[in-house]
């Protein structure tokens, strides 16, 4: 059995871009919306019914994981629509979301994502290597533990600060699960923290929105699946913002799995972090 740290040396990025060159051509063969609203008449690990696509897409990085375990790298999978799978290394966890915003890509708005996260342990502290492909607007983001975040080979500035309104609040916040139940529950708090709101429908994408500062934070009104937030997360880190899962302790305790855990919010202070933490969820 080769080491964790072998593992977790392997040409992750490789891994991704290839697997985001297969899924463009699974929708390039798929155009339309009624061709991405086929279901398979399953239910994924996640609890979401499974689109074609959904399942072409895993398939496609399931073949680049499976040729890496093939030349001596062993790992544990957990993704969106398989669950967990044994590759021979429990060290090591990948954790794949082959489509975040299936509603979007089947409706052919504009931001979809495959995210895939790289960890040495069970939680979202443990998460070493995150990548996000964005096919709205071809956007990829990546990052390493300790080492930064990038954004189309172009390295974020953890520096950037939040920009605020007269009144004190953030200029823009990024909410997900935008159901309008969720939205109407949690108003009076949203309206004195954010100037404006807005709702991609990922939630990877969302965390990479406010890794480079052009969201001043998100929040998921209710409990997110770690297979959403776990390459997004580690992103938004190293683009020099804060993540927590409010109820886990410590704040990035939250496990990597398939279950809707906590939520995630995300701010780039102290100060919006702690205010964003206390709209209801």
């Amino acid at each position: 059995m080769t080491s964790t740290r072998s593992a977790l040396d392997a040409d992750w990025l490789g891994v991704c871009r290839r697997a985001v060159a297969g899924l463009e051509e699974i929708l390039s063969e798929a155009p339309s919306t009624q061709e991405r609203a086929q279901e398979t008449g399953t239910r994924g690990s996640g609890g979401d019914r499974t689109l074609v696509i959904d399942r072409a897409a895993e398939t496609v990085v399931f073949e680049e994981l499976e040729a890496l375990h093939q030349i001596g790298h062993g790992f544990r999978v957990v993704s969106e629509e398989r669950g967990e799978v044994d590759y021979g290394d429990s060290g090591v966890v990948v954790i794949i979301d082959p489509i975040d915003g299936s509603l979007n890509a089947k409706r052919r708005i504009s931001h979809y994502a495959i995210s895939i996260a790289v960890a040495d342990g069970p939680t979202m502290a443990d998460v070493a290597f995150g990548y996000v492909y964005d096919f709205g607007p071809r956007e990829e983001w990546s990052a390493r533990r300790g080492e930064g975040a990038w954004c189309n080979g172009v390295r974020l500035d953890p520096a950037l600060p939040e920009r605020r309104d007269p009144e004190g609040r953030i200029e823009v916040l990024g909410i997900e699960a935008a159901d309008p139940r969720l939205v109407a529950r949690s108003i009076d708090e949203l309206e004195s923290s954010a100037y404006r709101l807005r709702a991609l429908g990922t939630i990877a994408s969302t965390l990479c929105q406010v890794a480079a500062a052009r969201f001043d934070g998100m929040v998921s009104l209710r409990r997110a699946r770690g297979v959403d937030s776990a390459a997004g997360q580690l992103i938004a880190r190293e683009g020099g913002a804060l993540v927590a899962f409010p109820g886990c302790d410590p704040p990035l305790s939250a496990p990597l799995d398939v279950a809707p855990r906590a939520p995630v919010i995300a701010a780039r202070s102290p100060e919006t972090l702690e205010r964003l933490a206390r709209i209801p969820k």
